[in-house]
């Protein structure tokens, strides 16, 4: 596929994001922006945080990691549900009964101020570096398929893909979102599908004769129950993925924000509960997508492609899309698909962060109407200006697979807000509010001391995705030695 068919697909779908825009951003209200007036539809909702939560991470890395891993992600996965029924029926309450903007908020209203700026701190760079995880991912397959050949330089590809971001986002801001996420997850889930379907054809395969070849069996274990020292063990991946469901959406700004932009608790709680089971399915359909690339790899002769020297397993399922002969066809799928992706966790991550710096850092509640619009509007320029400058550092910095970079800072950047949080709901303690800080620091400096010990100190016991709870806990007893009576 040729780089101008690329382009032309981008500039196509970027022009039905804008419409899109223009229809839902006409208010340009900082209501709008922040709570799309608590009117929108649960099952759109539902349906657009597909997109939000799998993002180009999932697209391209969940398959690229299938070789390493076969299915062990997939135990991660059931943990998720488990974590969306937790957040459903603990956290969402709390949050429509306080009836927040921000549901850091809450810190301030349970604990005190710097409880408050201490959790926002936390959600900000947890979603900057998540938000340019996912965007990091788009731009390098942009870079490397299209933008390389005509002499563009990574850094401006990844300045053009946050522009467009900007522009469809700088009005509507979350009711734009859910309307625009909803379209991206729909080409994002069509292109997994249609993805499958083309490869098992190229390979003489029928589906059900894919799901029974030999060729698939070799990839396709799920639990790892040998041993509880090994990082992929299912007690790990379950309760670790849980853990990470419970943090990454029930207590970040990015994914609570379009659960409060529904009419009622009830509402959100249905969009939850449904969203958790479609995703373990699509969740699944990556999984197996990434067998048939493997498959489709070793048949054919197809190669790893090098990333400054380096194989890069995140770049497979581009190089087969758009370089094995597969057709035009196929290479529009994937990019219509990784575009869809990419966009539909960046753009709400670009909003969330506006939201809560605007709310949690800032706190406008004392200037008009006019003030808080041009705040917000100064605020979400500055917000893509600092996602451009992560992004480009990632290229000088990132060497591992993506998904598990990125569910490794997690571990370290969620935690302090699942122990704040927890101590918050399960005690009725208050805190000295002015050192809850450094307990959060403390915390994550300890849980970065323990990760990184080497395993023969722990007597052969690898530390996987129960990092992050550990880090909640930590902090949890920290609150506890500063509680006042």
């Amino acid at each position: 596929m040729k780089g101008q068919h690329i382009l032309l697909l981008t500039l196509i779908y970027f022009v039905f994001l804008v419409i899109i825009a223009r229809i839902t951003g006409k208010n340009d209200s900082n209501a709008d922006f922040f709570k799309a007036g608590k009117q929108s539809p649960w099952y759109l909702v539902a349906f657009g945080m597909i997109g939000a939560s799998l993002s180009g991470v999932t697209f391209i890395s969940v398959p690229g990691w299938v070789e390493a891993s076969e299915f062990s992600y997939f135990q991660v996965c059931l943990g998720y549900i488990a974590g969306y029924v937790v957040v459903a029926f603990l956290l969402l309450p709390i949050y429509y009964r306080l009836n927040l903007t921000s549901i850091y908020e809450y810190l301030q209203q349970r604990f005190g101020k710097v409880s408050h700026k201490t959790g926002a701190f936390f959600f900000f760079v947890s979603r900057v570096l998540g938000a340019a995880f996912r965007m990091y991912l788009m731009a390098i397959v942009l870079q490397q398929f299209v933008f390389e050949q005509w002499g563009i330089p990574f850094e401006m590809t990844v300045v053009l893909s946050i522009v467009l971001i900007w522009v469809y986002t700088n009005k509507g801001g979350i009711k734009t979102i859910v309307w625009t996420d909803t379209l991206q997850t729909l080409f994002m889930v069509c292109a997994v599908i249609l993805s499958i379907y083309m490869i098992t054809d190229a390979l003489d395969w029928s589906f059900a004769k894919f799901l029974n070849s030999d060729e698939l069996k070799q990839y396709s274990t799920v639990f790892q129950t040998e041993s509880i020292l090994d990082k992929d063990h299912f007690l790990k991946s379950f309760f670790g993925g849980m853990f990470i469901t419970i943090c990454m959406t029930g207590l970040d700004q990015d994914m609570m924000q379009k659960n409060l932009t529904c009419k009622t608790l009830k509402d959100a709680q249905k969009n939850m509960l449904w969203f958790s089971l479609v995703l373990t399915l699509v969740t699944f359909l990556f999984l197996l997508l990434g067998a048939l690339l493997f498959i489709y790899a070793e048949r054919f002769g197809v190669k790893l492609p090098l990333l400054d020297g380096n194989p890069k397993t995140d770049l497979l399922f581009p190089e087969i899309a758009l370089k094995s002969g597969l057709g035009l066809a196929l290479g529009s799928v994937f990019i219509l698909g990784l575009i869809a992706a990419a966009y539909s966790s960046a753009d709400s991550a670009l909003t969330s962060l506006t939201t809560s710096f605007c709310v949690d850092i800032l706190d406008l509640k004392d200037h008009s109407e006019s003030e808080k619009k041009y705040i917000r509007k100064k605020t979400h320029i500055g917000m893509s200006i600092l996602l451009i400058l992560v992004i480009i550092a990632f290229k000088y910095l990132l060497n591992s697979n993506v998904i598990d970079s990125l569910l490794t800072v997690a571990g370290y950047t969620y935690g302090p807000l699942l122990g704040l949080f927890a101590f918050g709901i399960f005690t009725n303690y208050k805190v000295k509010d002015q050192w809850v800080w450094c307990v959060a620091l403390a915390s994550v400096a300890l849980s970065y001391t323990l990760g990184e010990t080497p395993t023969e100190f722990l007597g052969g016991y690898v530390i996987g995705y129960e990092l992050l709870p550990l880090n909640g806990l930590l902090t949890f007893l920290g609150l506890v030695l500063i509680r006042r009576k």
